[in-house]
This record gives structure tokens, sequence and C-alpha cells, in this order.
């Protein structure tokens, strides 16, 4: 039985590639109300309101513990500057003998350490029942029913394809790795890259300029990918990082008119506040809440990574965005 934590556009969607394969899901929201509408209307009030649920096919609560009981798979699908209340409130010996899927793009809060290390560290947990879900793949898309591709990473290979399977429809298709850490990281990073895409958009640079950045954007990437490998991961088996859930991934969030991250971007670089841009959103931009907790990870893996930091300095040192692309254009060739 799976149960999913987090009421967003994107838990809206994995929800609704669970339910199409017939699977019965509990469902964990913040508010009655958004339950309360759920059941009567079977659709979502806030986000991706078209998906419509089959009524026999989910049970929303605001019940947390209600959704750990029930469910031997667990979705966590929240932002990641808002998983901590929710992790405090699990008790330490909740997760034991469950799978964990991680589809969280960001850094921890306070430790600033991705959901998989957290759990290792802080709950009765075995990495073994660790999957993470990156893309490409806007829930935008997914609501369309538009030809999208995840990715399943994980250290066993049984709870890994089995995830993956239960996920997979006629418009999803899903693969599978074993590179639990980078391909996290590299959702991560692309949402950080994707905010600068948006900077540079807004401040009036053109696609010339902007696939040059990208460009670089991804050779940062996979230089960050290599080294961290080699310093955390288990295995000896490294990945191909020229496939979707590294570079697509990283392209599509940098491009796409669905990426908030990229239009979170473009209102910084033209001229709003953090704050402004936010309220104007009304939505969470991962990558400005992961680009601090980054540059620690990267600090401590020794890893320099210039372009995340003007990014950085941009968002949380108050360097003028153009100021900071004029530094970032002598980094590029």
């Amino acid at each position: 039985m799976f149960g999913i934590i987090g009421n967003g556009s994107w838990a809206t969607a994995l929800a609704k590639m669970l339910t199409d394969n017939g699977n019965t899901i509990h469902w964990w929201m913040r508010n009655e109300s958004s339950v309360t509408h759920l059941l009567q209307k079977h659709h979502n009030p806030q986000y991706l309101t078209s998906v419509s649920f089959a009524a026999d096919k989910i049970k929303p609560t605001t019940n947390l513990q209600a959704v750990l009981d029930a469910s031997d798979i667990l979705v966590f699908c929240v932002p990641s500057a808002f998983a901590m209340d929710i992790l405090h409130a699990i008790p330490k010996d909740a997760l034991k003998n469950k799978t964990v899927i991680s589809a969280i793009k960001g850094i921890l809060p306070e430790k600033y350490v991705l959901l998989n290390d957290y759990l290792a560290s802080e709950f009765d947990f075995e990495l073994d029942q660790y999957v993470a879900i990156t893309g490409p793949c806007h829930a935008e898309e997914v609501a369309q029913e538009r030809l999208s591709y995840l990715t399943f990473s994980g250290l066993d290979d049984a709870a890994t394809i089995k995830c993956a399977r239960a996920f997979g429809t006629d418009y999803i298709r899903t693969t599978s790795n074993h590179d639990l850490w980078g391909a996290q990281y590299a959702a991560v990073l692309k949402n950080i890259y994707a905010v600068g895409a948006g900077i540079a958009h807004g401040i009036g640079y053109g696609d010339n300029f902007l696939s040059v950045y990208n460009t670089n954007c991804y050779r940062e990437m996979y230089r960050f990918l290599e080294l961290q490998f080699e310093k955390v991961h288990p295995s000896n088996e490294v990945p191909d990082f020229h496939t979707s859930a590294y570079l697509g991934d990283l392209l599509v969030t940098c491009y796409s008119p669905h990426s908030r991250n990229r239009a979170f971007g473009t209102l910084i670089g033209k001229g709003y506040s953090v704050k402004a841009a936010t309220t104007e959103m009304s939505m969470v931009a991962e990558g400005y809440f992961a680009v601090r907790g980054m540059k620690k990870i990267a600090a401590e893996l020794n890893i320099e990574m210039p372009i995340m930091q003007w990014i950085h300095d941009t968002l949380w040192a108050q360097t003028l965005p153009a100021e900071a692309f004029k530094e970032i254009e002598k980094l590029l060739s």
C-alpha cells in the first residue's frame, strides 16, 4: 500500500501515476479543506485541478500517523524547506521495514543533507529500502499525459525496480540505476542552475548566452558528480552522467516555461527581491533554498563550484544579479 506525504503539484502528479496503475493511496495533506474538497470533488483544489481521481483509489487525510500505519511504501513529496516539520513528527521506529521513496528535490535544512542521509542517521532505517525519483518530468505535462521519463535510483535492485514499475504508465517511461547520491545531487543542482538561467533571462541575456551558460553548468555539475561519487558512494559502478536524469533534467529545468525555478530567477533578474518574487509565484522554488546546502556540501567535499557560488551570492549575499553575471561571463567558454 502506498502513502503520499505532500499535496503540491508534484505530489498530485505522482498520485495520478499510482492511481492510474490501479493502486490505492493514503494521502497526507496539510489542511482539512483540501481533504474535504478531494473527497467531494475528486481533484486537488489548488494543484493540477484538471486531474480527476477515482474515489475508491484515494484516502486523503491530515492524520500523518494514519498514513504511516497504513502504508508499506511511503512517498515523501514536500518542499525540502518544510520537510523537517514532518520528519520531527514521525516516531523514530515508524519507518522500520518500510520502503521510502523520495521525490524531494532539495537539501534538508538544519543539517544540510539529503533525505537518505538524514534517515540513516536519525531513524531506524536501512538504505537498501530507499529509492529516489528524478526526472526530467514536469507535473503539468503529467497532468496532460504527455510522454515523460522518470529515473529511480536505489542500492537494492528489487526495491528500486518494484517502485519504478508502480509508476510506469502509457505516458510515463521508467528506468533505474544505483546512483543514489549522485542522482539526487543532480536534481538539486539543476534547480539551482535553473534559477541562474532565469536570472540571466530576466537581466536580458539571450538564447545564445543561455546555451553557453547551460553547457558550463553541466560541466560544473559533471565534475561535482564525478568527485562526490569517489568520496561518497559505496559502489565502484560509476553511472553514465550523460543521461536524462542528469543532463536531460538540467536542460528542461533551465529552458521550460513550466520551471518554477527559472520563473523565480527571472523575477530576481528583473529586480524583484527574494520576498517579492516568492510572493508573486506563490510556489516554492527549491533552488533558492538548495543553494545554501549545496554550498556547504561542496565545501565539505572540497569541490569548487564557481557558477553555483555566484548564484548563491545573488540570492543570499545581496550581490546584484548583473554584477554576478558579469563574473559568470568570465567563467564560460
